[in-house]
């Protein structure tokens, strides 16, 4: 399927989408959404994740019969008002483009928050998750926003789009979602494991791969995951988080085998 966008008016990205599904045959199309984006926003009273749009007035959609779905998108009179208005576009996707779009997003066309953590003066130490994807576009960094400016193209135009962030402090505090535009269900907060009363165990351990450990101290406190490769002093975890899989290194000294 080759990626198409529709660009329309700011807000109406959704009614569109609607308005599709409703109206042309499946035939003409494979799928039709918005992309969004979540972002952790910080208040006095917690921390919540907010879902919004990624490409305010774009629309994407697959296909594998372009001319046809165009003249079938003609044939809609609200899109026919909209592109005699001049605000409807219809533009093809690089190859390229659609396959960074689809690496760095999930099944519900959400791209989740980015695991980063820092050397504490500023310096990215570890990324993790759809951040991990594209470090070389990152225009700059907003800790106290918790967000990434990235770079792309998009339908051959460059665009500048924020990526959400989670710090280390911010694992361990109960994330609610708060305003979610996106058409999707989401749990009440996230679930998160709460930092362990244990002490670290500082001696030696030898791991195997697959072995399931937890994360007796430092930023993971509490985290369980499992192992996937051994180095001298460090353990390389893989640790589900927030809906993510994280690819994660950790002193040695920091795990625990389970069981």
């Amino acid at each position: 399927m080759n990626w198409y966008v529709l660009q329309t008016k700011t807000g109406d990205e959704e009614k569109l989408v609607k308005m599709i599904r409703k109206m042309l045959s499946p035939s003409f199309y494979g799928e039709c959404f918005v992309m969004y984006y979540e972002q952790l926003w910080r208040r006095h009273e917690g921390a919540f994740v907010h879902v919004a749009r990624s490409f305010p007035g774009y629309v994407f959609i697959t296909t594998e019969r372009p001319d046809s779905l165009y003249l079938e998108l003609k044939r809609v009179p609200a899109m026919s008002k909209l592109m005699a208005d001049g605000d409807f576009y219809f533009l093809a996707l690089d190859p390229l483009e659609a396959d960074f779009l689809k690496q760095i997003m999930n099944a519900e066309h959400v791209i989740g928050l980015s695991y980063l953590a820092t050397d504490g003066h500023g310096h990215v130490r570890q990324t993790a998750g759809p951040l991990k994807a594209c470090l070389k576009q990152v225009v700059r960094y907003n800790y106290r926003k918790r967000s990434a400016l990235i770079r792309l193209s998009l339908a051959g135009y460059e665009k500048q789009i924020p990526l959400g962030i989670i710090l280390p402090e911010d694992i361990r505090r109960q994330l609610r979602y708060g305003k979610v535009e996106a058409p999707i269900a989401v749990p009440e907060c996230y679930q998160i494991q709460k930092e362990t009363t244990e002490k670290p165990r500082k001696t030696r351990q030898e791991f195997l791969p697959g072995d399931p450990v937890t994360v007796m101290s430092g930023d993971l406190a509490g985290m369980c995951g499992t192992v996937s490769k051994m180095k001298k002093n460090t353990v390389r975890l893989n640790i589900h988080f927030l809906g993510q899989q994280l690819d994660i290194e950790v002193a040695a000294g920091d795990v625990q085998k389970l069981g």
